[in-house]
């Protein structure tokens, strides 16, 4: 291939990912953005247009010279991407345009990954029969992205890319929610942020210097697995005193099913009882609706939650903390215990530089990152 139309084919990429992250642009900011001369920028926006993926959407307010014209993804662009979304007893499925509108809205399949040995079928099911169900011709599809908790490999992903005839790319659950708080969320424009993921699992994202940071060969954040117990639990991992036995979502439905049948009064007796949804969502619910008992469970996990990031504040001395995660919609409960956690395990002069601040993407964090990561690895070629 021709070295001019290699390098203007890479910066057609370059341009579409700067303005699915940071839409709208100026030319000037592109060219700053890419490392590329105004000029080239310029040919290479106007092939976008022609092409439909970018829109000019007027101009940048006067600073006192000719306004500058702003640009963004356009819409009405026929590119779409899969989201997925999965934790250990849920997959959550969307699939957005270019500009991370939704076009097919969230749909739910439970299944668990640890136990069911048909679980990779099922999802390869559930992902067909959604695409098939959205109407959307399947040529028109960038890929799907899929996050989900654990240590990613290549052989999951070429598998469902073979059985669903499209681009699969697999990311950390933990490290896609920090992506996702750094691009779209509470961490946009900060350097160093720690993202504590709350849901089934208690993960960890690190965002140093601006950019995700996963350690020496991918595996850095686990904080799930700090010992902190005050139990000797054993946890999945073989390992005991983590602080996931003490933590997770599922320790704490497993406690309020507990204390229901020791006869405590709690609202959770009747909602539980619904089967059609997942009990960490009921658990949730009943903890934001202030039921007694899901709020002093919580507020314990909450309290350990914040004793391990005490220890990690200590070592990262991060600007921000940010809840996210399904577990952040229950935020205002999880984010006083937390903070006492913090003042009491952390030396002052620390502590006072890092604010602990609630996901507004909660839930929807890992799907948009899931999203980007088809943005990320798709060749936006003519």
């Amino acid at each position: 291939m021709d070295a001019i139309v290699k390098k203007g084919q890479i910066l057609r990429t370059d341009i579409v990912k700067q303005l699915y992250y940071r839409y709208p642009l100026s030319l000037a900011e592109l060219s700053k953005l890419t490392q590329k001369s105004v000029p080239l920028v310029t040919r290479i926006v106007n092939e976008l247009i022609q092409d439909g993926y970018i829109l000019e959407q007027g101009q940048a307010p006067s600073t006192g010279g000719r306004r500058a014209s702003l640009f963004l993804l356009n819409p009405a662009m026929q590119r779409y991407v899969v989201s997925v979304a999965m934790d250990q007893l849920t997959a959550r499925l969307v699939i957005y345009n270019i500009s991370n509108t939704v076009l097919l809205p969230v749909k739910t399949l439970e299944l668990s990954i640890e136990d069911d040995p048909e679980v990779i079928d099922k999802l390869v099911s559930f992902i067909s029969s959604n695409i098939y169900a959205s109407g959307i011709d399947k040529g028109k599809l960038l890929g799907v992205g899929i996050g989900m908790p654990g240590f990613m490999g290549t052989h999951l992903a070429e598998y469902l890319a073979e059985k669903l005839d499209l681009p699969v790319f697999i990311d950390n659950d933990s490290s896609l929610i920090a992506k996702a708080e750094l691009y779209f969320g509470a961490a946009v424009g900060k350097q160093d942020v720690m993202v504590a993921n709350i849901g089934w699992g208690t993960g960890l994202g690190m965002i140093i210097n601006g950019q995700l940071y996963r350690g020496s060969s991918g595996y850095a954040g686990e904080l799930s697995h700090i010992p902190l117990s005050n139990t000797n639990n054993l946890c999945p991992c073989g390992k005991r005193g983590c602080l996931q036995v003490e933590t997770s979502l599922l320790v704490m439905t497993q406690r309020a099913k507990a204390e229901i049948e020791a006869g405590q009064a709690t609202s959770m007796r009747e909602l539980f009882k619904d089967e059609s949804r997942n009990v960490g969502e009921l658990f949730l619910e009943a903890a934001s609706q202030h039921d007694p008992l899901a709020v002093s469970i919580l507020s314990d996990a909450a309290f350990l939650i914040g004793k391990g990031l005490a220890t990690l504040i200590h070592i990262m001395n991060p600007e921000c903390i940010v809840l996210s995660g399904r577990g952040a919609i229950a935020g205002r409960i999880l984010l006083p215990p937390i903070q006492q956690a913090v003042n009491e395990f952390c030396i002052p002069r620390i502590a006072n530089k890092t604010t602990i601040v609630i996901s507004e993407l909660a839930a929807d964090a890992e799907l948009l990152a899931a999203a980007s990561l088809v943005i990320e690895y798709t060749k936006f070629e003519k």
